[in-house]
């Protein structure tokens, strides 16, 4: 059985690469799942708007990935100036 612990806020992972969400036993970056998120808006709303499914994936994927390292490439800067480095 798969469970979900979402805390009310996002924690530091222990390992300090960045906010963390606990899902089913395992820490998810945050980025990650707001890559997720991102990239799921842009499916529905294009598909909406264009009611056709090859343009809303391929702009859905796109997003993704921007989103995905765009958010990872913030976290590792956020921690590269915490600790100085």
């Amino acid at each position: 059985m798969t469970t979900a612990d979402f805390a009310t806020t996002p924690h530091r992972s222990a390992r300090g690469r960045g906010a963390s969400v606990n899902l089913a036993g395992t820490d998810w970056p945050l980025y990650k799942l707001e890559a997720l998120a991102a990239g799921l808006l842009a499916f529905v709303a294009l598909l909406v708007i264009t009611q056709a499914m090859q343009p809303a994936v391929l702009v859905a994927a796109a997003v993704t990935v921007v989103v995905w390292w765009a958010r990872r490439l913030y976290w590792a800067g956020d921690r590269i100036t915490r600790t100085g480095r």
